[in-house]
């Protein structure tokens, strides 16, 4: 291996766990703020070209994007997990083979969903949620017809971005993330503001920029730079690799999947609920613009602490296999600290400023939406301040190679508490039981997770001072 490639991998074992955190989680949390951008500048720009209502059609589009996004983190993530444990193990070639498999399995995914989007279109919508005679549901139609032309570029460019960051270049998964949102942006402007393309501007939008993004991860993952490149020559096909890669990056996919069944439903409560609630006769449309304005914000709170983790997490998965038990404790620490702290400040910001949020989004909001929507996100994360705890530890117990933990704890939040809470709650409230169903959710889950993580942080220390 080439000494300067050695040293970009070898770093994670030597240098102090503070500066790789801030080497690794700044790139990372950048990446992943200007990643967020995409669906919220898209919700900028149609709350004010448009109108309040195509903001409900995006919201019934997000739980498809969402299952999408866990596509590319099953392949891309488990990927990443397995080059950066390998790579800790000095097992070059097998993490090269991982990689290479990624890509296949990626390219694979987006093309299907592509073609089961289209051919199935008005059946998929017609299940997301929409109250009969809905007007944003045409709005979903219009936008996700043609999302799903670019839905290879979304996933090559999402699953490969953790490979490289898990190599130890996370400043590439970074410009790759900002070209493709700063190209995002301009183009809204140009297709929304300029042509008037409406909620189908926004879609091209985002097909450009991530395509954009996409050629820019390959063209370095195929470069000499790269620790670990594609290299289809030295390709072995092996189920068993897929197998590996499937096991690594599960949890990540139950997440997202389950989390997009959670928008489903959510999604559906907002239609049945949202007119008696509201007590207006499109109240389902207003209360599913609220939700979408919601998503938007919490996903751009969330995605500073996703980076965290994610800048964790080559940092954690090294050192786990180079036996470094003492190094694992400490980064595990440290993005815990800085991941609660972002949650904090993201807790204050929405619990005093909510009213300004969403005008944000709709300027010209409805009375409707104002007396729905600020009130409902001060409800729905009232516990945000527990989240950077609960995703950091999740992903701990995959780079200490115990995933069916994290599976466990996806499916309690969402199994065991989320969804039974939004159906109990809002067969009792209505729609505010099932804004308050997230919180009730998360408080379980803090209390499990912190129960587990007290034994596996025991074991740890176990293996430190024996090993």
């Amino acid at each position: 291996m080439i000494p300067g490639k050695q040293n970009a991998a070898g770093r994670l074992g030597t240098e102090s766990i503070g500066k790789l955190l801030l080497k690794f989680s700044i790139p990372a949390i950048t990446g992943m703020v200007v990643n967020a951008l995409y669906n919220f500048v898209d919700r900028i720009f149609i709350g004010h070209a448009v109108n309040e209502i195509a903001l409900g059609g995006l919201s019934l589009v997000f739980p498809l994007m969402t299952i999408g996004m866990a596509f590319a983190m099953l392949f891309g993530i488990g990927a990443a997990n397995m080059i950066s444990m390998r790579l800790g193990q000095g097992r070059k070639e097998e993490a090269e083979n991982a990689l290479d498999h990624c890509f296949f399995l990626l390219i694979g995914a987006g093309l299907l969903m592509t073609i089961l989007g289209l051919v199935f279109l008005d059946p998929i919508l017609s299940l997301m949620g929409a109250a009969k005679g809905s007007e944003a549901l045409g709005y979903a139609r219009e936008y996700f017809r043609i999302t799903l032309y670019g839905s290879v570029f979304f996933l090559v460019s999402f699953g490969l971005s953790h490979c490289t960051r898990a190599q130890g270049f996370p400043a590439v998964t970074m410009v790759g993330m900002i070209l493709g949102a700063v190209l995002n942006i301009i183009f809204d402007a140009i297709f929304i503001l300029w042509f008037k393309w409406g909620v189908q501007g926004a879609a091209w939008a985002t097909i450009v920029a991530q395509s954009a993004s996409t050629a820019y991860i390959l063209r370095f993952i195929l470069s000499k730079k790269a620790v670990v490149r594609l290299n289809f020559k030295m390709l072995k096909p092996d189920p068993l690799i897929v197998t590996q890669i499937m096991a690594f990056g599960s949890a990540q996919f139950l997440l997202q999947f389950l989390m997009s069944i959670v928008q489903l439903l959510s999604n559906k409560s907002a239609g049945w609920y949202g007119e008696a609630a509201l007590g207006v006769e499109n109240g389902g449309d207003v209360a599913l613009s609220g939700m979408s304005i919601i998503g938007a914000i919490l996903m751009l709170i969330l995605m500073p602490v996703f980076g965290i983790n994610q800048g964790a997490q080559p940092i954690l998965g090294y050192n786990y296999g180079a036996k470094l038990y003492r190094r694992v404790l400490r980064a595990y620490i440290g993005a815990i600290a800085a991941a609660t702290s972002i949650c904090i400040l993201g807790f204050a910001v929405v619990q005093i400023f909510p009213v300004q949020l969403v005008r944000l989004f709709a300027p010209d909001g409805s009375e409707a939406l104002m007396q729905f929507a600020p009130r409902a996100m001060q409800l729905m994360l009232m516990l945000l301040p527990l989240a950077g705890f609960q995703i950091v530890s999740t992903n701990f117990f995959v780079v200490t190679g115990r995933p069916k933990v994290s599976i466990f704890l996806s499916m309690f939040r969402y199994c065991v508490a989320l969804i039974p809470c939004i159906l109990i709650f809002g067969r009792i409230w209505g729609l505010w039981g099932v804004i308050a169903a997230t919180p009730v959710a998360d408080a379980f889950l803090f209390l499990v997770t912190a129960v587990l993580i007290l034994f596996e942080l025991r074991k740890l220390r176990r293996q430190y001072l024996t090993g």
